[in-house]
């Protein structure tokens, strides 16, 4: 059974199986740091899954807006459109947290704050943080770690 661990201190994520490590990608976290407030632009902690899986047979670059590919792809002209946006790009792996009152629920609801695992436009560094919230990924990465999880899929965020 695949498994994802996602350490904000180091800004990667760990692919395993069971307890052996397959893969290791470098991400982006929030900006504003962890926390599961509703608004807050923190990257929520704590036990999810993959809810959904969004975007698949899309090409690479392709812009989401609400889940949805807008028929756009990334591009320097686009990015000028909206410097200050956080581009979602080429899939979407939708998370909903598991712990009720932590991430689940209420006003700390991961899956309704649309926290998601995505890809982010090839110059935005990865490393540190710098998301509204969710997991940007290469989407290189994004895309094999796409074909390797499934709906269900258990996300650990430490």
């Amino acid at each position: 059974m695949i498994s994802l661990k996602v350490t904000i201190d180091t800004q990667s994520m760990t692919v395993l199986k069971g307890e052996k490590r397959l893969k290791n990608y470098t991400i982006s976290s929030g900006k504003n740091g962890v926390g599961e407030i509703f608004g807050s632009g923190m990257t929520p902690r704590g036990w999810h899954i993959i809810r959904a899986k969004i975007g698949t047979g899309c090409p690479v670059n392709t812009v989401f807006v609400g889940r949805r590919p807008t028929g756009e792809f990334f591009s320097p002209e686009l990015r000028a459109s909206g410097p200050e946006r956080d581009w979602i790009l080429t899939r979407i792996l939708w998370l909903s947290g598991t712990e009720l009152g932590k991430n689940r629920l209420g006003n700390v609801d991961t899956m309704r704050r649309f926290i998601y695992i995505h890809g982010t436009p090839d110059d935005v560094i990865l490393g540190t943080p710098g998301s509204k919230g969710c997991i940007r990924m290469k989407n290189t990465d994004l895309l094999e770690l796409y074909d390797l999880v499934s709906p269900g899929t258990r996300v650990l965020i430490e």
